[in-house]
Parts: structure tokens; sequence; C-alpha cells
């Protein structure tokens, strides 16, 4: 999770900790809080826009050793956006469980491919491009720090369910395709920050977003595919989220 969060982040990672750092020292001053009562009610909802950075984690079928018509088969990372509502319950001044269904927009992910032996219409190296429309439903249980004037921080984790829209898996075979299958379920952790203003709470948060399943339909009589076993989802999040 720690290696995912670096490689990822790097500059993006130095302008988010400037920001928290002085929001933060900011709203760390004496001042008068913001809704001071909004700990005390039951339930509240809100919307969410993200940012994700998503590939997939392969693991190499025992054909790919056997056979020399692909040399390299490695996968390749991209981002999109998602928007989103929110919904949380408080359970105590401490917890409070939290989902946030989402449709995850672009973030295609794609193989690139070393092939010894091309076709005439093919290049010694070829990229296949697998396209990602994804209704994710995840449902998360929020550790509240305590509030400091307008200002605290959380820790979430939770369980999710992912169904791509894009799924090819029910496609006609084609000697290109690598299919992945319509349904995922995985789990996310991550931090976020509240920022309590008088009439909204702004939450900037990280989370890291792993698939458990192989969402890999391999096809045997595929080149493309039958080079690779299991395939599992990898996605890193920055989101804001807004609440009343």
């Amino acid at each position: 999770m720690i290696v995912q969060l670096v490689s990822f982040l790097n500059p993006k990672l130095v302008l988010l900790t400037c920001f928290i750092f002085f929001a933060k020292a900011g709203y760390c001053q004496p001042r008068e809080q913001n809704r001071p009562n909004h700990d005390e009610w039951p339930y509240y909802f809100g919307m969410s826009i993200s940012y994700n950075h998503s590939y997939l984690h392969p693991s190499k079928d025992p054909r790919f050793l056997q056979y020399d018509s692909i040399l390299v088969a490695e996968p390749g990372s991209s981002g999109g956006i998602a928007l989103g509502l929110v919904g949380t319950l408080q359970v105590s001044r401490r917890f409070s469980l939290r989902t946030n269904p989402q449709l995850i927009i672009g973030g295609a992910k794609y193989f690139t491919y070393h092939l010894k032996y091309p076709l005439a219409n093919e290049q010694y190296i070829e990229k296949k491009t697998l396209p990602s429309t994804i209704v994710s439903f995840p449902f998360q249980v929020k550790f509240n720090s305590d509030r400091i004037n307008n200002f605290r921080t959380y820790m979430m984790a939770g369980l999710k369910y992912d169904m791509d829209l894009s799924s090819n898996s029910t496609a006609r075979n084609a000697e290109d395709m690598v299919k992945l299958k319509k349904n995922d379920y995985g789990y996310e952790a991550g931090i976020g920050f509240n920022f309590f203003f008088p009439f909204v709470t702004f939450s900037p948060e990280l989370k890291v977003s792993n698939g458990l399943t192989n969402i890999h339909s391999r096809d045997a009589n595929l080149k493309y595919s039958n080079v690779l076993g299991s395939l599992q989802s990898r996605m890193i999040v920055f989101s804001i989220i807004l609440e009343d």
C-alpha cells in the first residue's frame, strides 16, 4: 500500500502536504466553532468528486514461459474521474458508517506487448486498451479524531463492490482481445481531513482501493489473453467531499 502511494503521488504528495499543513495551521488557531453540534446529528449527506489513478496487477500464466510469440506483457496505468453521493450514519463520537456510491469514468487499463513474430497487421510493440466505466458501491467505517476548532482528521476502511459497465467478457472471440469480468470485490483504506465551514464540511481524502477477485476472463484461444493469468484491480483515489 505504501509503495502504491509513493509511486503515484510524488509532486502531488508535496502539494497536498503543503495544503494540509497551512490549512491546519490556520484552523488550529483559537476561533469560534462552525456548527458545533454537527457531531450530534444522527446522519448527514453530501457529494464527492474524485481523481483516480488505476492499473491492473497481473500474474503470468505458465503458457507465457512456454511460448515465445509474446516476449513482454506489462500493465500500464491511467487516470479518471468519479462523481458520487455520500451518506454518513453516526454510530458514536468516534465512529461512523459511510457509503459513497460513485460513477467512475475513464481510467482505462492497458497492456503493452512486445512481439517476437508480429503478423502483417501488427507492430513489434502493441498496446491493448481496456475501456472502463465503473459503478462502485463502497461501505466504510470512519474513525474520527477529536475536533480542534474547525478541523479534524479521520481514518477510514471498508469493502466495495464494483460493476464494470464496459465489460467485454461476453464479447465474441477476437485475437486481439483481453476480456475483463463485470463484477469485482475489494477493500479500501485511507485518511481524510474535515474542515468545518458555516454551511458545509469540506473534506480532502486520499485512499487506496484494491480488488480482491480475479477479473480476467481468460481465453486460451486468444493470443493476448492466454499469456495472462489473474488480473486484479489497483487504484489510488484523491477525493474532495462536500457534506451538509
